[in-house]
Formats: structure tokens, C-alpha cells, sequence
């Protein structure tokens, strides 16, 4: 007997089984990284243009949900905090509690315990020059609390502007609920993690997992795709086989 056995509808009973398993193996990697994401991360709209040019007003972004214990020096967080209009905003982390930051050193940069920070996502002010901020501070931040930054330094209302309030312009740890991994739209990618912190104690924190669940998504996607086309597809080509077949079979009969 022919390996080549085919089913009623003339499909190879081998290609049918392989389409069925690439589509079933395509819905668990599309519909679980859906699953996956939608419980490790949440996705905002970013509310103002503090953050530019790393998060333009408007932009779609994804935070994966942890608890404000696990933020590092230079993340990216979402936050709320009834003292700062308990409203979602978007800010980065400068400093952790028991740290001193302070600006700025004689380049103009931030210094967290008197380290200086290398921050290339700065943008120079109208002057030309390329500074942490405009205006000079020194702040010892109290423990289990979070000093933040805006990335545009000349409009960000951030906590420079608080200082004159308790924990001098920082926020509890427990009023983050996120951390930026991702821009979507328009669609940038995976935020770097700035290695200008990565000197300081604790160093900085790893990506999340956006990058296997969007992988797992897209490959999921092309799967279902290929499975289901195969039927198509090879009927197409068993139909055009048998074409050939009748005109050769003709062929002969008019020799």
C-alpha cells in the first residue's frame, strides 16, 4: 500500500492531523499569552507630557502589576497618591528610601549618595545645556519611600515640587501599582532600563516578561493561520492534480 493514504475529502490524513495540531497548538500559545498578560500587566494611557521624550503624551503603554517593594532606582512606575491629587501618573524612580539625591553636580547631573547619574534621556533646556533640573535640592529620602522624577525636567511636576511637603516630595512605596515594561503606540518597544543607576546598590531591575508573551502571541497567530489554511490550500493543489491527471488520461485515450 501506498504511505500516501488520503481521507474522503482527498486531504493526506497525515497533513490533516499536522493542520489540527498546529492550530490547537496555536490556540493555547495565542489565547494563554492573552491569559498570561492580562494578569501580569495592565495597559494606561500616559496622562501628560512630563515623561517625554521617553513617554510621549498619549502614549499606550504596558505596567506589569507588582507590589512597590519590588521597584529599583530608574524604573519607570505608575502610581497614585491621594497628596499628589490621587490621580495615575507616571514618573521615574530617582531614588529609594535612606538614599540622598541631590542636583546637581557640576555637569548638571543627578547624584544619589553622591554618585553621579548619567541620564541620556534628558533633553537640553533653552539655554542649550543639559541639566537634572533647574532648580537645586537636597533631599534624604525617608525609608520605604520613593523619590520621583519627570523625564522632561523643565515641566514636570514631580517631587521638586513637594518638597516643602512630608517625606520632602517623596511617596510611600505602596502607592505604585506598576512598572512600565512596554510602549505600543506608536510602537517603540521595551523601554530600556537606565544603566546610569546600575553602579548604585541593588543595581536595576530586569525586564518583565512582555517580550515571551508577545512572542508567544505572534507565534500563536501564525499557527492558527497555517493550520487552517492547509485545507484550502491543499485541496487547490488535489484539484489541479487531478486536472492533470484527466488531461493526460485524455491524452492517451486520443492517441
Amino acid at each position: 500500500m501506498s504511505g500516501n493514504i488520503r481521507t474522503q475529502s482527498g486531504h493526506g490524513r497525515l497533513g490533516s492531523v499536522l493542520s489540527g495540531l498546529a492550530v490547537a497548538v496555536g490556540c493555547v500559545l495565542f489565547l494563554g499569552g492573552f491569559v498570561w498578560g492580562a494578569l501580569l500587566y495592565q495597559p494606561y494611557t500616559v496622562p501628560t507630557d512630563s515623561m517625554t521624550p521617553t513617554l510621549d503624551v498619549g502614549s499606550k503603554i504596558l505596567a506589569q502589576r507588582l507590589d512597590g517593594d519590588e521597584v529599583r532606582r530608574g524604573d519607570v512606575v505608575v502610581f497614585e497618591d491621594p497628596l499628589w491629587g490621587n490621580t495615575t501618573m507616571v514618573k521615574r524612580v530617582a531614588a529609594v528610601g535612606g538614599d540622598t539625591v541631590a542636583c546637581c553636580d557640576r555637569d548638571g547631573r543627578l547624584t544619589v549618595n553622591g554618585t553621579p547619574v548619567d541620564e541620556p534621556y534628558l533633553s537640553p533646556g533653552p539655554d542649550g545645556r543639559t541639566r537634572a533640573s533647574g532648580t537645586e535640592f537636597s533631599v534624604t529620602v525617608p525609608a520605604g519611600n520613593l523619590f520621583l522624577l519627570g523625564d522632561d525636567r523643565h515641566t514636570s511636576l514631580d517631587s521638586r515640587s513637594h518638597l516643602e511637603e512630608a517625606g520632602q516630595g517623596s511617596v510611600p512605596r505602596s502607592t505604585v501599582v506598576a512598572r512600565v515594561d512596554a510602549v505600543v503606540w506608536p510602537a517603540k518597544g521595551l523601554l530600556d532600563r537606565p544603566t546610569g543607576f546600575a553602579a548604585l546598590p541593588g543595581g536595576i531591575s530586569e525586564p518583565g516578561p512582555v517580550r515571551p508573551l508577545l512572542t508567544a502571541i505572534a507565534a500563536g497567530a501564525v499557527l492558527i493561520l497555517a493550520g487552517g489554511a492547509y485545507g484550502p490550500v491543499a485541496g487547490v493543489f488535489t484539484r489541479r492534480r487531478a486536472a492533470g491527471q484527466r488531461a493526460g488520461e485524455r491524452e492517451k485515450v486520443g492517441t
